[in-house]
């Protein structure tokens, strides 16, 4: 892996000169700019801090430009990670996602180096669409409370929302008014501008410049460390070998997030650029930079399509770029620290609320339901609420398992018709056939012979009955397993009491090879396989 790394920079970097660093550094400052807001918003939604956000993006985003796949990943803290953080948090503290953050980040090392990237692959398009909707809906209630102004109870949530009905819900109307004008100045404001000055950014500026001015009584970010090391990061003095078993699970989630978000981001950065992903390199990368990170105060990172779009819009050429953004990121940190320190919790809110809507993969939802494919809506329904009520682990597996059972039912439809033969529909037959095959019948099966259908393999044997002969047409059978096999065989054993000469016709070959490991060939006779039912007819191989 080390030695492909070193080739591949090599190719990255040949013929790098001026006009290239400078498409560079433009592309790394309009990620940054687009990425301060919402890192500051990520690490308050998470339930960190806004600088643990910011320092993540820094430490996370250099590193792993750094290590990456690919020129064009751009990683920070997400609305999705966020979403994950806000429980763990609530029961464990900031420790305890420190400590995850590092159990997750040596996961996904593990994952490059045994080569588990290629697992996302399996999962549904459905099931991805509905976990993103869920993480999404997760982003936008966590956020009320700052957009309200006001202060719930839960570690959830659905249970913070909960709290406003039994213990009351008095909202701040000026904080309230400014995550409203944020919402509305980002949904107005022209694209074309967009492409320039980022609409979060320009909003975040308006509103903290309104509230510094005025002002304004709503909850602002609070203090900015002027320090890559914050005072609250990872320590290793309160953990034991318990504490950190209870947190493997959510380590998972973490892991196991990081790895479908970041080689998801991949693969469509990859189809804008024509440059592969290296899925393992990406996910040791992803790894290296969450074990880095937690021990200067950050939260978890992940690739994040937004910013790896604009950085690939911006003209990056090569991974400076994202070490750019993260430069960037630091200098605005340190210059500006006291500036971002009086930032609306409401303008922050409302940025993220457009984020949550946003983040919807809706020409998705928009076909599934427009097109009313009812299975793909159930995994997409079934995941989202998984996502909601459980965790983003739990909610992919029931969206796989979903998807699984309704393929297994699907393929499990297998099509048998009888025919008898006729010998005028024989091209090139001279002559009667032989007697045997006056009352034969031909059965076309065609679909997958598997577990769940074995009864309608062992049912063909009653419709067979007074018959001289049986030719199985297997040319649309496209796959059998071993319980199908041996439902089948079962089948030929019957026919062969009842003493009727048994034919193979048209099987391919990994049907025949399945075949044979379960005995069928042997006990029917590789002379009994024939090309077509035609040649059987004609006595030719």
């Amino acid at each position: 892996m080390l030695k492909k790394y070193w080739q591949d920079l090599k190719t990255e970097f040949a013929g790098y000169g001026m006009k290239k660093l400078m498409k560079d550094l433009m592309a790394g400052l309009t990620v940054a700019a687009v990425a301060l807001p919402l890192a500051l918003a990520f690490g308050v939604s998470s339930g960190a801090t806004a600088a643990s956000g910011l320092l993540t993006a820094i430490i996370s985003g250099f590193v792993i430009s750094l290590l990456g796949g690919a020129f064009y990943q751009i990683s920070g803290p997400t609305g999705a990670m966020a979403a994950i953080l806000m429980s763990i948090i609530a029961q464990y503290g900031l420790q305890g996602v420190f400590a995850a953050t590092i159990m997750a980040g040596i996961l996904l090392v593990l994952a490059g180096i045994f080569h588990l990237g290629r697992l996302t692959a399996y999962i549904p398009m459905p099931v991805i669409a509905g976990f993103t909707s869920g993480i999404a809906v997760i982003i936008a209630l966590g956020q009320l409370d700052n957009f309200f102004g006001v202060t719930s109870q839960g570690s959830s949530a659905l249970e913070k929302v909960g709290s406003y009905f039994t213990q009351g819900f008095s909202p701040n109307w000026t904080a309230v008014i400014v995550g409203g004008l944020v919402i509305l100045f980002m949904i107005f404001f022209p694209k074309k501008w967009n492409a320039v000055v980022p609409a979060s950014l320009l909003a975040i500026v308006v509103a903290t410049a309104a509230s510094m001015v005025f002002s304004l009584p709503v909850a602002t970010v609070g203090e900015i460390p002027s320090s890559l090391l914050l005072s609250d990061r990872l320590t290793f003095q309160n953990f034991s070998l318990s504490s950190l078993q209870g947190l493997l699970a959510p380590a998972v989630s973490i892991a196991a997030l990081g790895m479908v978000e970041s080689l998801l981001c991949g693969a469509s950065a990859g189809r804008m650029t024509g440059v592969p992903l290296d899925n393992d390199r990406e996910l040791v990368a992803q790894g290296v930079g969450n074990i880095i990170a937690p021990l200067f105060g950050g939260i978890p990172a992940t690739a994040a399509i937004a910013r790896t779009s604009v950085a690939i819009k911006s003209g990056a050429q090569t991974r400076l770029s994202g070490m750019f953004h993260a430069v960037v990121l630091l200098v605005s940190m340190l210059a500006l620290g006291p500036l971002m320190a009086n930032i609306p919790l409401a303008a922050l809110a409302g940025v993220l609320l457009v984020t949550a809507w946003r983040m919807n993969e809706w020409s998705t939802i928009r076909y599934i339901f427009s097109r009313k494919f009812k299975g793909a809506i159930l995994k997409f329904l079934a995941t989202m609420v998984a996502t909601i009520v459980f965790d983003l682990t739990v909610a992919i597996v029931i969206g796989v398992v979903i998807a699984l059972v309704l393929l297994v039912a699907r393929l499990s439809k297998l099509e048998i018709h009888f025919d008898e033969v006729n010998p005028d529909r024989l091209k090139g037959q001279e002559g009667p056939l032989p007697a045997v095959y006056d009352n034969a019948e031909v059965v076309y099966i065609t679909g997958t012979i598997l577990f769940a259908n074995t009864k309608m393999i062992g049912d063909i044997a009653t419709q067979l009955e007074g018959k001289s002969a049986v030719l199985f047409s297997m040319r649309g059978t496209s796959y059998m397993d071993i319980s199908g096999a041996q439902a089948f065989l079962e089948l030929l054993q019957q026919l062969r009491e009842k003493e009727l000469p048994l034919y193979i016709c048209g099987v391919s070959d990994s049907v025949k090879e399945t075949m044979e490991r379960s005995g069928i060939v042997d006990y029917i006779g590789k002379e009994h396989f024939y090309w077509s039912v035609e040649r059987v007819l004609s006595g030719t191989v």
